[in-house]
């Protein structure tokens, strides 16, 4: 069993989730970009896809964005398990007729998340009801598909997690580690967003925790993609 997971730029990897994966038995395989890679011809012999974060829009007249998009729709209607992170919550989102758009302001660095209601009975959140302090980078924002359960919020930005269909999308960080949160600081790609930062990212502020919750979601959502795929 394996999945495919779409990464936009190198460092945005699977991080936290790569442990999960491996638990379960679940192999990974990278269909990289920003090399200009084509999606995997045999995508429907994959469990489950995942799209990575990174520094480009959703709303950016590429060709692999528009490759994305048509792979979201096309995985969503055949019962797919889709993962999106950042970036890839919002191609999620669009590829599913929502909006993405610029949120109000940047949200760098660590912020806490609320979670909603739905989050309660949610296969990947139930149980979680405090607010958890969470890793951000991102400018832009989305509206929630038609019929998305939504998930979570932070004071910055409204939607923070939905899922719909077979699809969740999490705006939130959680598979970052502190080496990855350094890496992404020097990055040139994030040069510009790291000048406009008040103060430095501590990449170990809450990364403990952090590594809890990655364990314990990304554990349920290999358990789900495990399943389908035996089902």
């Amino acid at each position: 069993m394996h999945v495919v997971a779409f990464r936009h730029v190198p460092f945005e990897h699977l991080g936290l989730m790569a442990p999960a994966l491996d638990q379960r038995g679940i192999a990974c395989h990278y269909a990289d970009m920003f090399d200009q890679a084509p999606g995997p011809r045999a995508w429907e012999s994959a469990a489950a896809l995942i799209f990575m974060g990174g520094p480009m829009s959703a709303n950016d007249d590429l060709p692999f964005i528009r490759q994305e998009l048509r792979l979201i729709e096309r995985a969503v209607a055949h019962g797919k398990p889709v993962l999106g992170v950042c970036l890839g919550a919002q191609l999620i989102a669009r590829a599913l007729g929502a909006r993405v758009y610029r949120n109000p302001v940047k949200e760098i660095g660590w912020a806490p998340v609320y979670w909603r209601e739905a989050a309660h009975s949610d296969p990947l959140f139930q149980g979680l009801a405090a607010p958890e302090v969470l890793f951000h980078w991102h400018g832009e924002t989305f509206d929630l598909p038609a019929g998305a359960a939504w998930l979570a919020s932070s004071d910055a930005c409204r939607h923070q997690a939905f899922r719909a269909a077979t699809a969740y999308g999490l705006q939130f960080h959680l598979e970052v580690t502190p080496d990855m949160i350094r890496d992404w600081c020097a990055q040139d790609d994030n040069s510009g967003d790291v000048r406009e930062l008040a103060a430095p990212i501590d990449p170990c502020a809450n990364a403990a925790r952090l590594a809890e919750l990655a364990g314990l979601v990304f554990d349920r959502w290999a358990n789900l993609v495990s399943n389908r795929g035996t089902a």
